[in-house]
């Protein structure tokens, strides 16, 4: 049986984009057609070639989109370990930067704000990092594990910033939402933060809440030290 021979990439360039040729025929059919065709079929006609469209650039454009982050995420992994977080921060900024610029929207470019918030804050790049995780969060709001990190992830940053108040802020929207997602370590925290600016009164309050409804937690022995010293 003969072996069917591959076409070139000079052939395969010569011939019409898929989306391009559907498109052209079914505008062609249109105004073959168009004393046959109410005004109605017209429309929709039209709209199903925008939609149809716009579905298909969509869908390229998030597998793009999707490739760049795993490309990058990949260089990340192997040059973390190696290198200071300062060193890994200049290698890959411009590789995140791209899909951030680039795929505005697209599920992959929120996955790699993310990341890149992580990179920048274990870099110090602390006022990146938040103006990163603040983005983040808006685009996170329905997912309440992902949404209660970054809110915690905000406290860190603004606690490395030595703005404790607005650190205290973030974890109390831990503390006080209705999932109990990292309820535990929010209390342990806004227990220290409290003590930073000698609410002594607070401190105690929120590690008690700890002992009362968290006897699980991880840090308990330290909490318990905590209050009785």
């Amino acid at each position: 049986m003969a072996k069917k021979r591959k076409k070139t990439r000079k052939e395969l360039l010569k011939e019409p984009d898929e989306f391009l040729t559907i498109s052209s025929k079914l505008i062609n059919l249109a105004i073959e057609y168009k004393t046959q065709l109410t005004y109605v079929l017209g429309i929709i006609l039209v709209l199903a070639v925008i939609i149809s469209g716009i579905r298909f650039f969509s869908i390229r454009a998030e597998n793009n989109a999707s490739a760049l982050l795993e490309k990058s995420l990949m260089k990340y992994n192997s040059i973390k370990a190696e290198k200071m977080p300062a060193e890994v921060y200049s290698e890959v900024t411009a590789d995140f930067q791209l899909i951030l610029d680039k795929y505005k929207g697209k599920k992959s470019a929120k996955l790699a704000r993310l990341t890149f918030a992580n990179i920048c804050y274990d870099a110090g790049k602390y006022e990146q990092a938040i103006e990163l995780y603040k983005t983040a969060q808006t685009e996170f709001e329905e997912y309440p594990m992902i949404l209660h990190q970054i809110l915690s992830n905000l406290g860190y940053a603004y606690e490395q910033l030595e703005d404790y108040v607005t650190a205290i802020s973030y974890f109390e929207k831990i503390s006080s939402a209705p999932e109990p997602i990292l309820r535990d370590e929010a209390l342990y925290h806004l227990g220290r933060l409290y003590d930073k600016l000698d609410q002594n009164e607070k401190s105690r309050e929120a590690y008690n809440k700890i002992l009362t409804d968290h006897q699980d937690f991880i840090y308990i022995d330290l909490v318990k030290e905590r209050i009785l010293g």
